[in-house]
């Protein structure tokens, strides 16, 4: 009787995945009025971390020795805490939801050229022409309103922050497939979230003063995140590596930026101009083009 319901799931969950991913900037969005950014990743990784270790535990997943536990702390603070601080601090100060998703958009064209120098993946014209689209695609979007009089909204302080949690992934995920790709999901996972921890105890000693008002909001943000971002969208990706969907991930993974947008329109009210909607879709059109696959040969 269950197995009725497997094909009409995993048919269904690339589109899911999708969804459940454009809501991790909602969430930024939601939680920015009632805890600071980095105090909200300062709660939400210990708990992730803590998630994934009692699911290692459950399933008597392998632990990994001392250098490869090095390497996923090392992995984790790029993939989650370099990655994610940027931007929820971007969003905190007024940088739209759905921009800040378009900019994350591009790390499929980042990564390809950070895995060109570190792991030797080829580089071709395809990659070059996405990223000479992408760059432009985001151009359209911020110029309508970037500002230069306050470090608030669309800003070049709040633009280059979220291309650097950009750059931070890419390079966490080059990283974590050079050094940690073998590692159990759940108790790599763990220690992921033990280097993502420690990152930001430290941005949080240093720049906040850990305020968090205990509303609604502020708990029902820590608890989606924990529960829908770390553990249910990336166990739902697993399930698609397992039944071979990635590609469909990829072939819908441009519509995160749409789906964002959308999100925060109807819950915050965000608005983007006709201009940044035509610069959305040229970063949208830029990701097609690197995730592409030639046409193969007979």
């Amino acid at each position: 009787m269950a197995s009725r319901f497997v094909k009409p799931f995993i048919a269904a969950a690339p589109a899911l995945f999708v969804v459940m991913w454009a809501t991790g900037f909602v969430v930024a969005r939601l939680s920015a009025p009632h805890v600071e950014p980095f105090t909200f990743l300062a709660l939400r990784f210990p708990l992730a971390g803590a998630l994934f270790a009692a699911i290692a535990v459950a399933v008597k997943a392998p632990w990994p020795g001392f250098r490869p536990a090095l390497h996923a702390t090392v992995a984790g603070s790029l993939i989650h805490a370099v990655y994610l601080a940027p931007i929820y601090w971007s969003v905190a100060h007024g940088l739209p939801a759905g921009v800040s998703a378009l900019i994350v958009g591009l790390q499929p064209l980042l990564t390809a050229f950070l895995a060109a120098g570190l792991v030797k993946e080829r580089i071709g014209p395809r990659h070059w022409l996405g990223l000479a689209v992408g760059l432009v695609g985001v151009g359209l979007v911020i110029s309508p309103k970037l500002s230069w009089a306050t470090i608030d909204g669309i800003t070049p302080a709040t633009t280059l922050a979220t291309f650097g949690g950009t750059i931070a992934i890419a390079l966490g995920t080059v990283y974590q497939k050079r050094f940690a790709s073998a590692l159990h999901i759940a108790s790599g996972g763990a220690w992921q979230y033990v280097g993502a921890s420690i990152v930001m105890f430290v941005a949080v000693a240093l720049f906040e003063e850990g305020r968090f008002d205990g509303s609604f909001n502020a708990w029902f943000a820590l608890a989606w995140s924990v529960l829908v971002l770390s553990l249910g969208a990336i166990s739902l990706l697993m399930i698609l590596i397992r039944e071979g969907a990635v590609a469909k991930v990829s072939s819908l993974i441009f519509l995160v930026p749409g789906v964002a947008a959308v999100m925060t329109y109807v819950l915050f009210g965000e608005t983007l101009t006709a201009v940044q909607v035509l610069g959305m879709a040229v970063c949208a059109a830029a990701v097609l083009i690197v995730n592409r696959r030639p046409p193969s040969r007979t």
